[in-house]
């Protein structure tokens, strides 16, 4: 009895046992859960549920650009798009997938560009291609020794390598859409809109795309733009380009473009005023927030705000003027090379600018290259900015205000013109062999005098005891003085125009005292065309130096072929007051006055007959002696021939300038003064044809 009790008191003390342990866990268990849902509930709650916000900044069109007379002259022809906007963490089978969709609504060829098109496809491309149709196959070119001495990257590649050319040379053409497609797509960064067709999108595939939306993720339809000209290639070279959506920011801006809060694939503009103004021309982006899940998916949508197109320009320059006096440049130097075309061999470029002296507004600017190689004419309107010459006597003015501002020669001042002769150097000379008698500083321009201006630069350099056939006194600084003064009026510095580039010119180095002289009449320091209209317009604005510009006005956008208010006017901008008494300047303006108009004048046979004697002119008349070398030997001696005038005399509305390089010997005379008479009665022309409507 006794050894049955203590067996029926040891069962029930094990079971105890066990119960303790099992409440022990079941405790500690719903203290776990406790703890997660009550105090990290939430948190844990929040990581399910979490989703991310991204802004997405979506291009508007670049703003339009207009003339003075408010006429298009750059805006944008509208075009269909198909765009793509990878969300994050997207993977290749997926952009595959996407498309494989879209390549059932569209097309990335036709039959004209089918053949480029796919050439542009790489044998990469379509192993890839077969890689992600074919995955279980592509793993098994791997062995597993391989892939555990291998990075992912290196094994990708491997495979990629053992993909046989057979094994891709049998692709359909929907597969080498879908490949097209997936390419354009690849480019795409995250979250950042990227079009995949604009070019000759049908309205048909449009509508197609669009009805078909929500089945292909990232896919949008939209409108895009491509930049249309009215006057087509004329003034085109100044207006510049833009990059497409393909070139996107140029490498060399890519983070200046970034801090601004641009895309890679915006479109830039690349040159010219559309480089210079991008600014103004980008407009403000539309902000559409994209709300993202955990596994990337866009879940959500929302506008934070709208758009708005670029703002337009109102530029300076006359088109109407722009396209005659592009249309006179080039049918000269047709005409002049077509004259003598063995003589004038070398002849290829006309440049030209008109411009508006009291405000530094450019009215009109052409540059004309014969390109030798493709045996055509070609607009080159940027060589007025950029290609600097040796443009002969149309300095003279400077050289002269130099000469009363250093103090060598007083108003009135005469000096005998004949040839002089320095020791160990060639006699210099006038135009006329023997001299053109004596003369004062007014005639001196009057009849482009070269002694009167190497008498100024002897002095300015020490030398006031000429004596022929020997030796004369130069300091080196006399240079340098007279350069100084000349960029008073912007001869060999920036005019600071309004564009992305402009040269200088060239000035010659170690300069002798024969270099001195040159310089004086405009045989050895290098000037640009726009330098010297600017030098001109000084003269002819009594000494005030304005900034040339082609922005007029920035106008706000507000509607399709409406020119909005205007949010930004451009002022004449006076860079400097050149350093000498008026009276100085009135003897220059004088002499040039009888350039023009005088009997004796350089330019009075050109511009004394109807109509151009009503315009009252003022000019000086340059041309400069210019060898060519090739390869080190002289070919042949050319003459560099420059006009610089203004108009009229008295209240100056136009000021011009004129360079025809490299004519042969005494040709490119009559070629400066029909472009200059152009100019003049084009301009005169225009004036009076709007009078006449506006009466």
């Amino acid at each position: 009895m006794k050894q049955k009790r203590k067996k029926s008191v040891q069962l029930p003390f094990r079971l105890n046992l066990l119960f303790f342990i099992i409440f022990v866990l079941f405790t500690a268990l719903i203290t776990q859960l406790g703890t997660v849902q009550i105090l990290n509930g939430q948190k844990y709650q929040d990581e399910v549920y979490s989703t991310v916000k991204d802004t997405i900044k979506i291009p508007v069109p670049r703003g339009n650009i207009y003339d003075r007379n408010h006429k298009v002259v750059v805006d944008n022809k509208a075009l269909y798009a198909i765009t793509y906007i990878p969300p994050k963490g997207v993977q290749a089978e997926e952009k595959l997938k996407v498309a494989q969709d879209l390549s059932k609504f569209m097309t990335l060829y036709d039959k004209k560009t089918k053949k480029s098109k796919l050439k542009t496809i790489t044998d990469r491309e379509k192993r890839e291609y077969w890689y992600l149709r074919h995955p279980k196959k592509a793993n098994k070119k791997i062995s597993k020794k391989e892939i555990s001495k291998l990075d992912n990257t290196e094994q990708y590649n491997t495979i990629l390598d053992r993909i046989t050319k057979d094994e891709i040379s049998h692709f359909s053409e929907e597969d080498l859409q879908i490949i097209l497609i997936k390419k354009e797509m690849d480019k795409a960064y995250e979250l950042t809109p990227k079009i995949i067709k604009n070019e000759n999108v049908s309205f048909e595939e449009y509508a197609k795309v669009s009805e078909h939306l929500d089945e292909l993720p990232g896919i949008n339809t939209t409108t895009d733009w491509n930049r249309s000209y009215p006057f087509k290639d004329t003034f085109k070279n100044i207006l510049g380009t833009v990059t497409s959506e393909k070139q996107g920011i140029p490498s060399e801006k890519l983070s200046t473009y970034l801090a601004k809060g641009y895309n890679r694939n915006d479109r830039v503009g690349k040159s010219g005023l559309e480089e210079q103004y991008e600014d103004f021309l980008q407009g403000k982006k539309e902000q559409v927030q994209y709300t993202t899940n955990k596994q990337g998916e866009i879940v959500d949508t929302s506008k934070i705000s709208d758009g708005e197109s670029g703002n337009d320009l109102v530029l300076t320059i006359d088109m109407d003027l722009q396209k005659r006096v592009s249309d006179l440049t080039r049918d000269q130097l047709k005409t002049t090379k077509n004259k003598n075309p063995y003589l004038n061999r070398y002849l290829q470029d006309v440049m030209a600018v008109a411009l508006n002296p009291k405000t530094g507004e450019i009215l009109a600017i052409s540059g004309q290259h014969y390109n030798k190689e493709k045996g055509k004419y070609e607009n080159a309107d940027h060589q007025v900015m950029y290609d600097a010459r040796q443009p002969g006597s149309v300095v003279k003015g400077a050289t002269i205000l130099s000469g009363f501002q250093s103090e060598v020669i007083n108003i009135g001042t005469t000096f005998y013109d004949e040839p002089i002769k320095i020791a160990g150097t060639p006699p210099k000379k006038s135009w006329k062999p023997y001299g053109l008698g004596t003369l004062n500083d007014i005639d001196a321009l009057k009849v482009s005098s070269n002694i009167y201006m190497f008498h100024i630069a002897m002095r300015m350099g020490g030398e006031y005891n000429y004596q022929p056939g020997k030796k004369i006194v130069y300091h080196p600084e006399a240079i340098t003085e007279m350069r100084n003064y000349f960029s008073q009026f912007g001869l060999g510095v920036e005019t600071r125009v309004d564009f992305p580039y402009e040269a200088t010119g060239y000035k010659g180095e170690h300069p002798k005292a024969g270099n001195l002289l040159d310089f004086a009449i405009g045989n050895y320091d290098t000037f640009t065309t726009l330098q010297l209209a600017q030098y001109v317009s000084t003269i002819a604005n009594d000494g005030y130096r304005i900034r040339p510009h082609f922005l007029k006005e920035v106008r706000a956008p507000i509607a399709e072929d409406y020119l909005g208010p205007i949010r930004k006017e451009i002022n004449p901008d006076i860079l400097n007051k050149i350093q000498m008494d008026d009276q100085y300047i009135k003897r220059v303006q004088e002499g040039f006055r009888r350039v023009a108009q005088s009997t004796d004048g350089t330019a009075h046979s050109y511009f004394n007959e109807a109509p151009y004697n009503s315009y009252n002119i003022a000019a000086k008349t340059g041309t400069a002696e210019n060898e060519i070398y090739e390869d080190g030997k002289k070919v042949a001696n050319t003459e560099n021939h420059s006009l610089v005038a203004y108009a009229p005399f008295d209240n100056p509305e136009i000021a011009i300038a004129v360079l025809v390089p490299n004519t042969g010997i005494g040709l490119g005379t009559p070629t400066k003064h029909n472009i200059a008479k152009g100019i003049f009665k084009a301009y005169y022309d225009l004036k009076k044809e709007r009078e006449s409507e506006n009466n």
